[in-house]
């Protein structure tokens, strides 16, 4: 792509500033020339090894399918070849909760917490009724929403991702798998090489909510010669450590949480509501609203 040059996409989307990049492609900052709106920009060469833009847009569509406003789902506004190029057109996004987490630089509040919970859990349920799982939750892959939509949560990056159900039917339960995701919010079963399913998810998710009121997870920080050690290393400490042990200090409902999601069958469809009116109990028992006053405002105001 010619650096200088005016790349215009669409003859509406106009590239811009640079914002990342790597083996799949860049992506950039753009305008839309036709409201002003700012939006990001995926681009892949058309010859490159494995080309998924054109995959990534239909999913990003699928899952917004038939819903005004689907919760935590990226709007895609266009997909198609420009020059030697797959584009992407999609709204722009916030930073990730990870992101947030270094810039807070300190643990988050039980209210911050919480209301990332309640979000986290619609936009899971959501994919999953959806026939999808994601399989790699982590604070990487839950961004901010940019402009009026600063205080909603969107999840990501659905490279990883499967599909569940087939032919109307749940996928079969199969062993030998390699590890899929990231092995710091990887569930037990996955390191143990079992077929992932809808639980993985949750027990992922228990793992990232107690990394941020913990600030840390305790195996974090394994050095070993390989990832196999590491890996191994990480998934003994998960299974031998007491649940009370992980979730000291904590409201009790995150250890029934993570002792739920670790509970659950191989088909077992998870009571996604359920844990969110759990968790809006805790909340109502701290007086904690859900305001959508994160704690990075109140670090910005400091």
């Amino acid at each position: 792509m010619a650096r200088n040059a005016e790349f215009i996409i669409h003859d509406r989307y106009k590239l811009e500033k640079k914002l990342g990049g790597g083996s799949f492609g860049d992506v950039f900052q753009g305008t839309d020339l036709e409201t002003g709106q700012s939006v990001a920009i995926k681009i892949e060469l058309k010859k490159c090894k494995h080309p998924q833009l054109k995959a990534e847009a239909q999913l990003y569509s699928y899952l917004a399918e038939g819903e005004t406003n689907p919760p935590g789902i990226t709007k895609v506004y266009y997909s198609g070849e420009q020059d030697d190029y797959n584009v992407m057109v999609m709204e722009f996004l916030g930073p990730s909760l990870e992101d947030l987490f270094q810039y807070v630089g300190h643990p988050f509040s039980l209210k911050t917490v919480l209301m990332i919970v309640d979000q986290c859990l619609r936009c899971i349920e959501h994919v999953h009724k959806k026939g999808y799982i994601h399989r790699d939750i982590k604070p990487d892959n839950f961004v901010m929403g940019s402009d009026k939509n600063v205080h909603f949560v969107y999840i990501i990056d659905f490279g990883l991702s499967k599909k569940y159900i087939e032919n109307g039917k749940h996928i079969a339960y199969s062993e030998d798998k390699s590890l899929t995701g990231t092995a710091r919010y990887a569930s037990i079963n996955n390191h143990k090489g079992y077929e992932q399913s809808r639980r993985d998810d949750l027990e992922s998710l228990a793992y990232m909510f107690i990394y941020f009121l913990k600030g840390k997870l305790p195996w974090q920080g394994f050095n070993r010669q390989n990832n196999t050690e590491k890996f191994d290393k990480i998934c003994k400490k998960k299974m031998e450590i007491p649940l009370e042990e992980l979730c000291e200090n904590l409201p009790v409902e995150f250890a029934s949480f993570l002792s739920y999601a670790r509970s659950l069958r191989f088909e077992e469809e998870p009571k996604y509501q359920f844990w969110r009116e759990v968790f809006q109990n805790v909340a109502r028992e701290n007086d904690i609203e859900y305001d959508g006053e994160f704690d990075w405002y109140l670090t910005k105001q400091k």
